[in-house]
Protein backbone atom coordinates (compact mmCIF):
# COMPACT_ATOMS: atom_id res chain seq x y z
CA UNK A 1 0.00 0.00 0.00
CA UNK A 2 1.50 3.81 -0.64
CA UNK A 3 1.90 5.55 2.47
CA UNK A 4 -0.88 7.68 3.72
CA UNK A 5 -0.86 11.73 2.44
CA UNK A 6 -1.30 14.70 4.48
CA UNK A 7 -3.97 17.05 3.37
CA UNK A 8 -4.45 20.35 4.66
CA UNK A 9 -7.83 21.92 4.90
CA UNK A 10 -8.24 25.16 4.09
CA UNK A 11 -11.47 26.58 5.35
CA UNK A 12 -13.42 24.79 8.07
CA UNK A 13 -17.11 26.08 7.70
CA UNK A 14 -19.85 23.96 6.92
CA UNK A 15 -18.52 22.18 3.74
CA UNK A 16 -15.14 21.96 5.11
CA UNK A 17 -15.90 20.43 7.97
CA UNK A 18 -18.38 17.43 5.79
CA UNK A 19 -14.62 17.32 3.53
CA UNK A 20 -12.83 16.69 7.32
CA UNK A 21 -15.40 14.36 7.91
CA UNK A 22 -14.56 12.08 4.76
CA UNK A 23 -10.62 12.86 5.98
CA UNK A 24 -11.38 11.09 8.81
CA UNK A 25 -12.84 8.07 7.11
CA UNK A 26 -10.15 7.49 4.54
CA UNK A 27 -8.12 4.84 3.78
CA UNK A 28 -5.50 6.93 2.02
CA UNK A 29 -4.93 10.03 4.40
CA UNK A 30 -5.12 12.20 6.96
CA UNK A 31 -6.15 15.79 8.26
CA UNK A 32 -2.52 17.19 8.41
CA UNK A 33 -3.44 21.14 9.46
CA UNK A 34 -6.12 23.11 9.54
CA UNK A 35 -5.76 26.55 7.88
CA UNK A 36 -8.85 29.08 9.08
CA UNK A 37 -8.25 32.43 11.38
CA UNK A 38 -11.43 32.00 12.73
CA UNK A 39 -11.85 30.81 16.73
CA UNK A 40 -14.24 28.40 15.70
CA UNK A 41 -11.37 27.03 13.61
CA UNK A 42 -9.10 27.16 16.07
CA UNK A 43 -10.75 25.51 18.41
CA UNK A 44 -11.67 22.77 16.43
CA UNK A 45 -8.16 22.11 15.68
CA UNK A 46 -7.58 21.86 19.03
CA UNK A 47 -9.80 19.47 20.21
CA UNK A 48 -8.68 17.78 17.02
CA UNK A 49 -4.25 17.83 18.13
CA UNK A 50 -4.11 18.86 14.43
CA UNK A 51 -1.92 22.13 13.49
CA UNK A 52 -3.88 25.46 13.17
CA UNK A 53 -2.98 28.29 10.77
CA UNK A 54 -4.43 31.46 10.72
CA UNK A 55 -3.73 31.85 7.25
CA UNK A 56 -2.15 29.92 3.84
CA UNK A 57 1.47 31.79 4.15
CA UNK A 58 1.70 30.91 7.73
CA UNK A 59 1.03 26.80 6.93
CA UNK A 60 3.41 26.73 4.20
CA UNK A 61 5.85 28.34 6.03
CA UNK A 62 5.66 25.63 8.26
CA UNK A 63 4.60 22.94 6.21
CA UNK A 64 4.47 21.52 2.65
CA UNK A 65 1.54 19.64 2.90
CA UNK A 66 0.87 16.61 0.44
CA UNK A 67 -2.33 18.04 -0.92
CA UNK A 68 -4.58 21.06 0.54
CA UNK A 69 -8.61 21.58 0.20
CA UNK A 70 -9.90 25.13 -0.88
CA UNK A 71 -12.87 25.76 1.11
CA UNK A 72 -13.07 28.99 1.92
CA UNK A 73 -15.72 32.04 0.57
CA UNK A 74 -15.37 32.09 -3.17
CA UNK A 75 -13.28 35.17 -3.31
CA UNK A 76 -10.48 33.15 -1.34
CA UNK A 77 -10.17 30.15 -3.70
CA UNK A 78 -8.11 31.69 -6.05
CA UNK A 79 -6.05 33.79 -4.19
CA UNK A 80 -5.30 30.64 -1.69
CA UNK A 81 -5.15 28.50 -4.59
CA UNK A 82 -2.28 30.48 -6.21
CA UNK A 83 -0.80 30.38 -3.08
CA UNK A 84 -0.60 26.77 -3.08
CA UNK A 85 0.06 25.80 -6.42
CA UNK A 86 3.00 27.86 -6.72
CA UNK A 87 4.58 26.05 -3.55
CA UNK A 88 3.82 22.78 -5.61
CA UNK A 89 1.00 21.50 -3.77
CA UNK A 90 -2.12 20.33 -5.38
CA UNK A 91 -5.61 21.45 -4.64
CA UNK A 92 -8.87 20.52 -4.27
CA UNK A 93 -10.81 23.66 -4.68
CA UNK A 94 -14.55 23.58 -3.99
CA UNK A 95 -16.91 24.98 -6.17
CA UNK A 96 -17.48 27.12 -8.17
CA UNK A 97 -13.97 27.25 -8.88
CA UNK A 98 -13.56 30.83 -8.68
CA UNK A 99 -16.16 34.29 -7.91
CA UNK A 100 -15.85 35.29 -11.76
CA UNK A 101 -14.26 33.48 -15.22
CA UNK A 102 -11.42 36.81 -15.02
CA UNK A 103 -10.28 35.07 -11.68
CA UNK A 104 -10.40 31.40 -12.60
CA UNK A 105 -8.35 32.34 -16.07
CA UNK A 106 -5.59 33.44 -13.22
CA UNK A 107 -6.22 29.85 -11.72
CA UNK A 108 -5.89 28.32 -15.43
CA UNK A 109 -2.91 30.27 -16.56
CA UNK A 110 -1.12 29.30 -13.27
CA UNK A 111 -1.68 25.88 -13.40
CA UNK A 112 -0.65 24.91 -16.82
CA UNK A 113 2.43 27.29 -15.59
CA UNK A 114 3.21 25.20 -12.88
CA UNK A 115 1.81 21.58 -13.73
CA UNK A 116 0.80 21.34 -10.46
CA UNK A 117 -2.35 19.49 -10.37
CA UNK A 118 -6.20 21.12 -9.65
CA UNK A 119 -9.07 19.41 -8.91
CA UNK A 120 -12.54 21.21 -9.58
CA UNK A 121 -15.08 20.23 -6.71
CA UNK A 122 -17.92 19.31 -8.46
CA UNK A 123 -18.52 16.19 -6.69
CA UNK A 124 -21.87 15.06 -7.99
CA UNK A 125 -19.27 13.86 -11.25
CA UNK A 126 -18.22 10.62 -8.67
CA UNK A 127 -21.99 9.85 -8.42
CA UNK A 128 -22.36 6.50 -10.00
CA UNK A 129 -25.58 7.50 -11.35
CA UNK A 130 -23.95 10.93 -13.13
CA UNK A 131 -21.09 8.37 -14.14
CA UNK A 132 -23.55 5.65 -15.84
CA UNK A 133 -25.09 8.60 -17.92
CA UNK A 134 -22.04 9.96 -19.40
CA UNK A 135 -21.16 6.57 -20.36
CA UNK A 136 -24.57 5.85 -21.91
CA UNK A 137 -24.71 9.28 -23.68
CA UNK A 138 -21.06 9.31 -24.89
CA UNK A 139 -21.23 5.58 -25.47
CA UNK A 140 -24.31 6.43 -27.72
CA UNK A 141 -26.90 4.46 -26.78
CA UNK A 142 -29.67 6.91 -26.89
CA UNK A 143 -28.48 8.13 -30.37
CA UNK A 144 -27.89 11.77 -31.45
CA UNK A 145 -29.22 13.96 -28.92
CA UNK A 146 -32.10 16.42 -29.43
CA UNK A 147 -32.99 17.42 -26.34
CA UNK A 148 -32.34 17.79 -22.72
CA UNK A 149 -34.67 18.91 -19.69
CA UNK A 150 -33.38 19.97 -16.11
CA UNK A 151 -35.56 20.68 -13.00
CA UNK A 152 -34.53 22.21 -9.83
CA UNK A 153 -37.37 22.59 -7.64
CA UNK A 154 -36.88 22.93 -4.21
CA UNK A 155 -38.75 24.84 -1.31
CA UNK A 156 -35.87 26.52 0.93
CA UNK A 157 -36.88 27.35 4.23
CA UNK A 158 -37.63 30.91 5.58
CA UNK A 159 -35.01 30.81 7.87
CA UNK A 160 -32.15 29.93 5.23
CA UNK A 161 -32.58 33.62 4.29
CA UNK A 162 -31.59 35.05 7.59
CA UNK A 163 -27.80 34.97 5.96
CA UNK A 164 -27.85 38.34 4.72
CA UNK A 165 -25.37 37.25 1.85
CA UNK A 166 -28.27 35.04 0.49
CA UNK A 167 -30.57 37.99 -0.23
CA UNK A 168 -28.42 39.33 -2.55
CA UNK A 169 -27.46 39.01 -6.17
CA UNK A 170 -25.46 35.72 -6.28
CA UNK A 171 -27.09 34.25 -3.09
CA UNK A 172 -29.78 32.73 -5.40
CA UNK A 173 -30.92 29.29 -6.81
CA UNK A 174 -28.69 30.14 -10.31
CA UNK A 175 -25.04 30.16 -8.90
CA UNK A 176 -25.24 28.46 -5.45
CA UNK A 177 -27.76 25.27 -7.06
CA UNK A 178 -28.09 25.52 -10.70
CA UNK A 179 -24.14 25.56 -11.24
CA UNK A 180 -24.41 21.64 -10.10
CA UNK A 181 -27.11 20.98 -12.48
CA UNK A 182 -24.89 22.88 -15.49
CA UNK A 183 -22.36 20.91 -14.59
CA UNK A 184 -23.51 17.81 -14.98
CA UNK A 185 -25.49 18.64 -18.15
CA UNK A 186 -21.99 19.33 -19.44
CA UNK A 187 -20.50 16.03 -18.02
CA UNK A 188 -23.49 13.78 -19.62
CA UNK A 189 -24.13 15.41 -22.58
CA UNK A 190 -21.48 18.11 -23.78
CA UNK A 191 -20.40 21.80 -24.14
CA UNK A 192 -22.85 24.51 -24.07
CA UNK A 193 -22.55 26.59 -26.61
CA UNK A 194 -24.99 29.75 -25.65
CA UNK A 195 -27.91 30.40 -23.45
CA UNK A 196 -31.04 32.51 -22.94
CA UNK A 197 -32.43 32.93 -19.47
CA UNK A 198 -35.07 35.33 -17.58
CA UNK A 199 -35.28 34.99 -13.95
CA UNK A 200 -37.63 36.09 -11.27
CA UNK A 201 -37.61 37.80 -7.46
CA UNK A 202 -41.35 37.53 -7.70
CA UNK A 203 -41.91 34.72 -5.03
CA UNK A 204 -39.91 36.37 -2.19
CA UNK A 205 -39.52 39.69 -3.50
CA UNK A 206 -35.86 40.03 -2.07
CA UNK A 207 -33.20 41.78 -4.42
CA UNK A 208 -32.21 37.93 -5.63
CA UNK A 209 -33.87 36.06 -7.93
CA UNK A 210 -36.05 32.91 -6.73
CA UNK A 211 -37.12 31.37 -9.87
CA UNK A 212 -35.24 31.19 -13.48
CA UNK A 213 -36.14 29.77 -17.02
CA UNK A 214 -33.18 28.65 -19.29
CA UNK A 215 -32.61 27.50 -23.00
CA UNK A 216 -29.42 25.89 -24.02
CA UNK A 217 -27.71 25.31 -27.37
CA UNK A 218 -25.40 22.29 -27.03
CA UNK A 219 -22.38 21.98 -29.23
CA UNK A 220 -23.51 18.89 -31.06
CA UNK A 221 -27.03 20.58 -31.67
CA UNK A 222 -29.01 19.61 -28.94
CA UNK A 223 -31.03 21.96 -27.48
CA UNK A 224 -32.19 22.12 -23.52
CA UNK A 225 -34.19 23.50 -20.97
CA UNK A 226 -33.82 24.00 -17.29
CA UNK A 227 -36.65 25.05 -14.77
CA UNK A 228 -34.99 26.61 -11.20
CA UNK A 229 -36.86 27.56 -8.39
CA UNK A 230 -36.28 27.46 -4.37
CA UNK A 231 -39.76 28.76 -3.47
CA UNK A 232 -41.66 25.73 -4.17
CA UNK A 233 -42.77 22.40 -2.25
CA UNK A 234 -41.40 19.42 -4.78
CA UNK A 235 -39.41 16.24 -5.42
CA UNK A 236 -38.36 17.53 -8.70
CA UNK A 237 -34.18 18.37 -7.68
CA UNK A 238 -31.22 16.57 -7.60
CA UNK A 239 -31.25 17.23 -4.26
CA UNK A 240 -34.37 15.31 -3.27
CA UNK A 241 -34.65 13.06 -5.89
CA UNK A 242 -31.15 11.44 -5.98
CA UNK A 243 -30.48 10.41 -2.43
CA UNK A 244 -26.84 11.96 -2.75
CA UNK A 245 -27.49 13.57 0.32
CA UNK A 246 -28.77 12.09 3.01
CA UNK A 247 -29.47 15.37 4.92
CA UNK A 248 -32.25 15.50 2.28
CA UNK A 249 -35.22 13.13 2.88
CA UNK A 250 -35.48 11.36 -0.39
CA UNK A 251 -38.48 11.47 -2.61
CA UNK A 252 -39.22 9.57 -6.10
CA UNK A 253 -39.35 12.15 -8.88
CA UNK A 254 -37.02 12.99 -11.57
CA UNK A 255 -34.67 15.80 -12.65
CA UNK A 256 -33.00 15.12 -15.92
CA UNK A 257 -34.98 14.19 -19.07
CA UNK A 258 -32.72 13.39 -21.66
CA UNK A 259 -33.94 12.78 -25.65
CA UNK A 260 -31.98 10.74 -28.15
CA UNK A 261 -32.63 10.52 -32.03
CA UNK A 262 -32.57 6.02 -30.49
CA UNK A 263 -33.77 6.45 -26.79
CA UNK A 264 -34.92 8.57 -23.76
CA UNK A 265 -33.37 8.78 -20.25
CA UNK A 266 -34.49 10.14 -17.11
CA UNK A 267 -32.18 11.00 -14.13
CA UNK A 268 -32.17 9.84 -11.30
CA UNK A 269 -33.67 6.99 -11.73
CA UNK A 270 -31.69 5.75 -14.84
CA UNK A 271 -34.83 4.28 -16.96
CA UNK A 272 -33.70 4.00 -20.71
CA UNK A 273 -37.04 4.38 -23.04
CA UNK A 274 -36.40 2.55 -26.89
CA UNK A 275 -38.19 0.96 -29.44
CA UNK A 276 -37.40 -2.27 -30.29
CA UNK A 277 -37.12 -2.95 -33.95
CA UNK A 278 -39.90 -0.28 -36.17
CA UNK A 279 -39.83 2.99 -34.55
CA UNK A 280 -42.38 5.27 -34.22
CA UNK A 281 -45.44 6.26 -31.80
CA UNK A 282 -47.74 3.32 -32.72
CA UNK A 283 -44.53 1.03 -31.59
CA UNK A 284 -44.64 -0.07 -27.56
CA UNK A 285 -41.75 1.93 -26.09
CA UNK A 286 -39.56 -0.83 -24.22
CA UNK A 287 -38.32 0.59 -20.52
CA UNK A 288 -35.02 -0.43 -19.37
CA UNK A 289 -33.80 0.33 -15.78
CA UNK A 290 -30.32 0.27 -15.19
CA UNK A 291 -28.42 -0.25 -12.33
CA UNK A 292 -25.68 0.76 -10.28
CA UNK A 293 -24.13 0.53 -7.49
CA UNK A 294 -24.07 3.05 -4.46
CA UNK A 295 -20.88 5.18 -3.88
CA UNK A 296 -20.86 8.39 -1.52
CA UNK A 297 -19.42 11.05 -3.74
CA UNK A 298 -17.70 13.05 -1.48
CA UNK A 299 -15.64 10.35 0.10
CA UNK A 300 -15.00 9.23 -3.23
CA UNK A 301 -14.03 12.48 -4.34
CA UNK A 302 -11.21 12.85 -1.83
CA UNK A 303 -10.11 8.74 -3.16
CA UNK A 304 -9.71 10.23 -6.49
CA UNK A 305 -7.75 13.56 -5.19
CA UNK A 306 -5.46 11.34 -3.37
CA UNK A 307 -5.06 9.43 -6.94
CA UNK A 308 -4.62 12.27 -8.64
CA UNK A 309 -1.92 13.66 -6.17
CA UNK A 310 0.03 10.31 -6.56
CA UNK A 311 -0.21 10.51 -10.49
CA UNK A 312 -2.11 7.44 -10.86
CA UNK A 313 -5.56 9.22 -12.00
CA UNK A 314 -6.03 12.57 -14.06
CA UNK A 315 -8.18 14.80 -12.22
CA UNK A 316 -11.70 14.59 -13.50
CA UNK A 317 -12.47 18.08 -13.39
CA UNK A 318 -9.47 20.05 -13.96
CA UNK A 319 -8.97 23.75 -13.41
CA UNK A 320 -10.13 24.45 -17.28
CA UNK A 321 -13.21 22.55 -17.45
CA UNK A 322 -14.28 23.85 -13.82
CA UNK A 323 -13.76 27.21 -15.48
CA UNK A 324 -15.92 26.43 -18.06
CA UNK A 325 -18.86 25.63 -15.77
CA UNK A 326 -18.48 28.86 -14.27
CA UNK A 327 -18.49 30.67 -17.74
CA UNK A 328 -21.96 28.83 -18.64
CA UNK A 329 -22.93 30.40 -14.97
CA UNK A 330 -21.90 33.82 -15.85
CA UNK A 331 -23.58 33.62 -19.22
CA UNK A 332 -26.92 32.74 -17.68
CA UNK A 333 -26.65 35.98 -15.23
CA UNK A 334 -25.67 37.97 -18.16
CA UNK A 335 -28.50 36.52 -20.05
CA UNK A 336 -31.05 37.05 -17.92
CA UNK A 337 -29.58 40.96 -17.72
CA UNK A 338 -29.64 41.58 -21.73
CA UNK A 339 -32.70 39.54 -22.13
CA UNK A 340 -30.90 37.83 -25.29
CA UNK A 341 -29.10 35.06 -26.25
CA UNK A 342 -25.32 35.00 -24.99
CA UNK A 343 -22.55 32.68 -26.99
CA UNK A 344 -20.07 31.45 -24.62
CA UNK A 345 -18.64 28.35 -27.07
CA UNK A 346 -15.50 30.78 -27.82
CA UNK A 347 -15.26 32.56 -24.08
CA UNK A 348 -15.25 28.55 -22.33
CA UNK A 349 -12.79 27.41 -25.40
CA UNK A 350 -10.57 30.75 -24.03
CA UNK A 351 -10.39 29.01 -21.05
CA UNK A 352 -8.34 25.95 -21.39
CA UNK A 353 -5.69 27.46 -23.65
Amino acid sequence: MSPRLNIALVGAGLIGRAHLERLDASQDCDCAAICDPTDGARALATERGTPWFASIGEMLAAMKPDGAIIATPNAMHVPGAIDCLKAGVPVLIEKPLAESVAAARQLVEVQARTGVPVLGGHHRRHNPIVKAARKLVQGGRLGRLVAVNALFLIRKPDDYFDVAWRREPGGGPVLINLIHDIDNLRFICGEIDSVQAMTSNAARGLAVEDTAALIFRFANGALGTATVSDATPSPWSWELSSGENKAYPQREGHCYLIAGSEGSLSLPGLERWHYEGRQGWWEPLLRESLAVEPLEPLAEQIRHFCAVIRGTEAPITDAADAARTLAVVEAVSEAARRGGLVTIAGQARAQAA
